[in-house]
């Protein structure tokens, strides 16, 4: 209790003035951008079986089969109106039908819906219930964070949450509604940098420089999407899932060179703000720390940091876009798909196309960062006066001689 009364007694009224602000001001954003993303939503209705969580409690019976095998056991309801009642289930495991599912074992928990199969077991499992290890992990992540960080750790998770809502709530309802998929995604980055900047660093130069910064590099991704999309005529259709999105019931249909749009902006936006920052921050100390240094000295710092920055983050982004079409790429090679095929298929090209955008609007995001740092930090300064050694105090002893 001490240590925080101890952190919000150094904070200015200014700041906290600020940071209510912006929690205001994210708040309105989501609320206001839920309300207009919803208009025209579609009513897809509703799909699918009801599911409820469960734990295994006996296993009744294995029945082995010429292809696999079934399991008949009990299990006890951990959701739900009848929660805490006895279902009887049934796993069925076919070797031929992939991902070959493991048996369940007493003490599992999994997903199960009444599918009303058999009168000995009306209850089917679909799948294992593994969203208590992710929500436990987040847990350790966010106590780490908080020791580590402190009270900028809070605002790390704050920001973090705020950047969850604005894509889950506000931008993916507003594409489902068949809204300009090109204006939401700029506007939500937009919200993004300057919620996050508000939130880390408060209102002040070096959040000013690194959300300029982050915006022009944003910017320069979707130039570079826009003008490849046109040369390379692509079409959007990089896989089943998005053949599925054009077969969905809605009002208008979803413009899938949009979605390469927003994916590429919005996936970069992290890196490039990241870059922004570094750049932003450092040349701020260095100019606190040399209150004389010029414009010259400040954009040579900054280039040279950039260039130690750049080698690490566009590995980040390249890795991370092969990394999430790994398995594609493996099922290629495997049947000995051409290199000449291969590089021109429309799945590959955008991803290839996703990390050079992301990794060129933070290659441009170095120099005009640094620019804009330059001429913020130096442009109201005043030089102050050289600072003279005080002088030594001469003293003259006069002599007299008596004749």
């Amino acid at each position: 209790m001490k240590k925080m009364k101890d952190i919000f007694a150094q904070l200015k009224l200014r700041d906290i003035l600020i940071y209510l602000f912006t929690i205001v001001f994210s708040v309105a954003f989501i609320v206001v951008g839920r309300h207009y993303a919803m208009i025209g939503y579609p009513d897809l209705g509703k799909t699918g079986n009801t599911s409820f969580t469960a734990e295994v409690t006996e296993i009744r019976s294995v029945t082995e089969l010429e292809n696999g095998q079934t399991l008949l056991f009990s299990a006890q309801l951990l959701s739900g109106d009848h929660k805490g009642d006895l279902v009887q289930v049934t796993q069925s495991i076919y070797t031929n039908y992939y991902p070959v599912q493991e048996p369940v074992a007493v003490g599992d928990k999994i997903i199960i819906y009444e599918s009303g199969a058999s009168e000995e077991a009306p209850w089917t499992m679909t799948d294992y219930a593994r969203s208590d290890y992710i929500i436990w992990l987040g847990v350790i992540f966010c106590v780490v964070v908080l020791l580590f960080g402190r009270f900028k750790g809070w605002n790390t998770l704050v920001s973090l949450a705020f950047t969850c809502l604005s894509i889950f709530y506000v931008f993916l309802p507003s594409v489902l509604a068949g809204h300009n998929i090109y204006l939401w995604s700029i506007v939500v980055c937009l919200y993004i940098i300057l919620m996050t900047m508000l939130f880390i660093n408060g209102a002040g130069k070096k959040s000013l420089v690194a959300g300029l910064g982050c915006f022009s590099g944003v910017v320069v991704s979707g130039i570079i999407t826009l003008i490849m999309n046109h040369l390379m005529k692509l079409t959007g259709m990089t896989s089943e899932d998005t053949l599925y999105l054009q077969l969905l019931d809605t009002a208008a249909p979803i413009d899938l060179k949009g979605i390469i749009f927003a994916a590429i902006i919005i996936g970069a936006v992290g890196a490039i703000m990241d870059v922004a920052m570094d750049i932003s921050s450092s040349l701020n100390e260095l100019k606190i720390n040399v209150p004389d240094a010029s414009a010259k000295l400040l954009i040579q710092s900054g280039l040279n940091i950039g260039r130690d920055i750049l080698g690490t983050m566009a590995n980040t982004l390249v890795l991370a876009y092969i990394g999430s079409s790994l398995s594609t790429t493996i099922l290629f090679m495997a049947y000995n798909v051409s290199a000449l095929e291969l590089f021109n298929m429309e799945l590959i090209i955008v991803e290839l196309l996703q990390a050079l955008a992301g990794s060129a609007g933070m290659l441009l995001c170095i120099p005009l960062t640094t620019v804009i740092a330059a001429l913020t930090y130096t442009g109201h300064h005043k030089r102050s006066k050289p600072h003279k050694p005080a002088q030594t105090p001469t003293y003259t002893t006069t002599y007299t001689i008596d004749k």
